[in-house]
């Protein structure tokens, strides 16, 4: 219920959240952590029964450890030391650290610990709930501070602010009018395996540039499961399933049955896409933000959720349209500014990687400054945007991508046409729509 008007209700007679978030996923959780631990009144909904299983390789880099709620313990399966890199099965070559690259979770697991940190922090959750769509004016809205999340069995919940964060093919997405340029078919399987096989896995993962432009394939081991899959460019499902059978074979898993087979949609935002419409903030997969290149998509669930949060509160705390449509561009520009720029940086890479996969990949394995700049990556000290910035050998390879592109205006790095991109514009007019707003 609203803070304000916990024992007032409405001409309804309903009681009003501050916030309610859409979907229990890491952004959801995090969105409804970051508004409960505010000391709002949060409701967060799930239309599935938790633990649930989603489609996920479950990796987590530093970015995401950076942005989990304090004294929050990873259920971690596997902590990964080496990194063995192939071009579709051939020119093996495995790289090792001293110390961890990155954690390795299952998925149902993973959000239901975030689940319990937000009801920790205050928040209600209900789950087994599907949302039908939100209403921001008609009759089922009492007045132009609140929003009408109208649920499948007809009931309708009121609040000062909407977070969606149901996923990629979500409904809150639809309400706000996000726009996808990238869809990519992502297909794995868990397939259970002796404790001899699994300890070959033991602390090392497997990355597969594939035969498909822009795909590539892992294996990710999780105790006495391993996560195999492979992902590229929506439209080549044949080849895709082919992939990831041929894949699998050449791993020596083929005579083991999956415990789990499935299939998943990632959809990356276009540039210009909104995130927000009037009282409802969208985050997550629900935006479209995930790393262009490697599909990542936990660390920016995990950053943009605790962002949707803290403005959702915001925005439930304004008393009229303009000041909501104020902090909802604030919430843009956090967003463009940090997790754009990444974006615009990962489309750049995901360029190179699709017209020069062997150039990266000898990059990667036989030079030593780019093993540590991606150990760098995934560890967390570095992020996309500050390698290109600072990398000469990254800066040159998208110096390939732009001459063949037609060039760059004089004096351009990739990083500020990056910036420029991820908000809006370039020059005067860069950003002006969502600058921040005092």
């Amino acid at each position: 219920m609203s803070s304000e008007n916990a024992d007032a209700g409405t001409e309804h007679d309903q009681p009003v959240w501050d916030v309610v978030v859409v979907g229990a996923g890491p952004a959801g959780a995090s969105a409804a952590y970051a508004a409960a631990v505010a000391g709002r009144r949060v409701l967060l909904l799930e239309k599935a029964e938790l633990p649930r299983y989603k489609t996920c390789g479950g990796g987590i880099i530093g970015p995401s450890r950076d942005s989990l709620p304090p004294g929050f313990e990873l259920p971690l399966r596997d902590r990964v030391y080496a990194v063995t890199f192939s071009m579709n099965g051939r020119m093996t070559r495995t790289r090792r650290s001293k110390q961890m690259l990155f954690g390795l979770i299952n998925r149902p697991e993973f959000d239901q610990g975030l689940v319990e940190e937000a009801q920790k922090a205050g928040a209600e959750v209900r789950t087994g709930v599907a949302v039908s769509r939100v209403e921001q004016h008609g009759s089922a809205v009492p007045d132009r501070r609140t929003v009408a999340v109208v649920l499948a069995d007809g009931e309708t919940v009121l609040a000062r602010a909407v977070v969606g964060a149901d996923g990629s093919a979500s409904r809150i997405g639809a309400h706000v009018g996000v726009k996808m340029d990238q869809v990519d078919l992502g297909l794995e399987a868990e397939i259970p395996v002796p404790p001899t096989v699994a300890e070959d896995w033991s602390g090392r993962v497997l990355i597969d540039w594939g035969p498909i432009p822009g795909s590539y394939g892992w294996v990710f081991p999780k105790g006495d499961t391993l996560t195999v899959g492979v992902i590229s460019a929506r439209g080549e499902g044949a080849a895709t399933k082919r992939y990831l059978e041929d894949f699998i074979a050449r791993q020596g898993l083929a005579g083991f049955e999956p415990s789990v087979s499935s299939g998943h949609l990632t959809r990356c935002r276009s540039e210009d896409s909104p995130l927000s419409r009037g009282r409802v903030l969208v985050c997550g997969d629900a935006a479209g933000l995930l790393e262009p290149w490697t599909r990542e998509g936990i660390s920016f669930a995990l950053r943009s959720g605790r962002l949707a949060g803290e403005w959702a509160v915001r925005v439930a705390e304004a008393h009229d349209a303009v000041d909501a449509r104020r902090q909802a561009l604030n919430y843009a520009f956090a967003i463009k500014a940090g997790l754009g720029v990444e974006m615009a940086v990962g489309r750049r890479m995901l360029k190179v990687f699709e017209r020069r996969p062997g150039m990266l990949h000898g990059v990667i394995t036989g030079f030593r400054p780019a093993w540590k700049a991606f150990a760098g990556i995934t560890r967390g000290s570095t992020s996309l945007g500050e390698l290109v910035r600072t990398h000469p050998l990254a800066q040159r390879a998208l110096g390939v991508l732009d001459r063949r592109d037609g060039g760059r205006a004089a004096g351009r790095t990739p990083v500020a046409d990056a910036q420029d991109e991820a908000v809006g514009g370039s020059g005067e007019d860069a950003g002006r729509e969502v600058s921040p707003v005092d």
